[in-house]
């Protein structure tokens, strides 16, 4: 990047930290009163935010995450990855309320399955601070639950002159009863739901329509369908991608990374056809290894 380009091009990602504790390899999902055993398991740093700001750092775009982490051992024991993953780190708030914050992932073949726990609130008191920093082009929203708690902030960015998207991120409680969905949703330029999310909050069944429908509300939508592929809208133009045929390992966060994948392009080029083609790339990536993030990790 530069000229430009390059003095505005960091991507803030707010939302919450977990403790992803991912299970691969189970041969039967658990049912009540049984044991099931898995061949592995990892510990990651994970979250919508955190994930899709690793995966745009790995492509070259600096990123920011903005968010609460709790002082308890486990919220601590997640600092080294942080820290390892080139994310901009000084506007994550440190709080005793704020962890732990788990989730655990259950994996077998393409399915999965999660429980989570949230602490706290999810506003970090930097949050003006992270919005205003020089350099600041977009912010990126990873789940809704925490455009809810924090209203605002869609118009907060808009006032400093930056684009914003957000990933619904799936919640049965928000998605399906909250009435005022897309009026909190006012102001956000890029939509990324996935093809159930978007299924829930249409009630269309067919992508087509579902797209159709959340493009009257978005200026850009952009439904992922996993193993299928995506499709993007905006204004007349209409794009479809297939992705490519790959052994699947686990696929926590191939949302997030695809949204890292897209919203790196978008924001350089605004070509739909090559930010389609872009996060297809890093979420098929993603789902080659296991947890997140394109780390390394040490076997648990």
């Amino acid at each position: 990047m530069s000229g430009a380009s390059y003095q505005r091009s960091k991507v803030v990602c707010l939302g919450r930290i977990y403790c992803d504790i991912i299970f691969t390899g189970l041969h039967d999902m658990p049912v009540l009163g049984r044991e099931r055993f898995a061949d592995d398991v990892a510990i990651a740093a994970g979250g919508g935010a955190y994930i899709t700001a690793a995966h745009l750092v790995s492509l070259g775009r600096p990123a920011a995450l903005l968010a609460r982490l709790g002082v308890d051992p486990l919220s601590g024991s997640l600092r080294p990855e942080l820290e390892a993953s080139g994310v901009d780190l000084s506007f994550i708030e440190h709080a005793d309320d704020a962890g732990p914050q788990p989730t655990v992932a259950l994996v077998k073949g393409s399915e999965r399955a999660f429980v989570s726990r949230r602490a706290g609130g999810s506003r970090p008191s930097t949050l003006e601070q992270a919005l205003s920093a020089p350099g600041v082009a977009h912010l990126h929203i990873a789940e809704f639950a925490t455009l809810m708690e924090n209203p605002d902030v869609v118009a907060m960015a808009r006032e400093r002159g930056l684009t914003v998207s957000l990933d619904p991120s799936w919640d049965d409680r928000l998605i399906r009863q909250d009435a005022g969905f897309f009026e909190t949703c006012a102001g956000v330029d890029i939509f990324l739901p996935n093809a159930e999310e978007g299924k829930a909050l249409t009630g269309e069944s067919a992508t087509e329509a579902i797209l159709r429908s959340l493009r009257e509300r978005f200026p850009v939508v952009v439904l992922k369908r996993g193993e299928h592929g995506a499709m993007a809208s905006c204004g007349s133009t209409h794009v479809a991608a297939e992705a490519p045929p790959v052994d699947v390992v686990d696929t926590t966060g191939a949302g997030d990374a695809f949204n890292a994948g897209f919203l790196h392009s978008w924001l350089e080029t605004r070509d739909l056809g090559a930010s389609l083609k872009s996060g297809i790339e890093a979420g098929t990536l993603s789902v080659q290894s296991t947890g997140g993030v394109p780390l390394k990790r040490k076997p648990v």
